[in-house]
């Protein structure tokens, strides 16, 4: 049976990050993008991050250009942007596809554990979020217009 730890990503510096590494933590996964609408989520996904790392919450921000060109950048300028911007410090992955033929296995894996609507096996826009309990399962998903904020009382079950 697969779990999140069976995937290996790149980072945001482009090296090898074995998501082993989160065994035993609650992770929140999301396809992110700078020059989007949804991008504000940032403050957010930073917001809970501060408020529930120290109790075993990692996100994970997965910079996807697939929707709208709207994550142009490089990896560097994506880090930067992030860090000067958004004050982020939870982790980003290199950028990857989350559909289609090149997409990530790991979002293959994430699609086929929790389909959006209808069944659907796609990620739909920006800042979809999946969160994914100790065991490495998925457990929900949620829309891009869904507010970091509201997923704290999901989050605090899971911790």
């Amino acid at each position: 049976m697969t779990t999140l730890y069976d995937f290996t990503v790149k980072d945001i510096k482009n090296n090898d990050w074995n998501l082993a590494d989160l065994k035993g933590k609650v992770v929140l996964f999301v396809n992110v993008a700078s020059k989007c609408g949804f991008t504000k989520q940032y403050a957010g996904l930073e917001e809970l991050y501060k408020t529930y790392e120290p109790k075993g919450l990692i996100i994970v921000g997965a910079p996807c250009n697939q929707f709208g060109g709207q994550e142009p950048g490089s990896e560097e300028e994506i880090q930067n942007f992030c860090t000067l911007n958004w004050s982020v410090t939870f982790p980003l992955t290199a950028k990857l596809d989350v559909n289609g033929d090149n997409e990530a296995p790991v979002y293959k894996w994430l699609k086929e554990s929790q389909p959006g609507i209808l069944g659907l096996k796609r990620v739909k826009w920006n800042f979809e979020k999946f969160l994914i309990n100790r065991e490495g399962k998925v457990v929900k998903r949620f829309a891009s217009t869904t507010e970091p904020k509201s997923l704290a009382a999901e989050i605090e079950k899971l911790l």
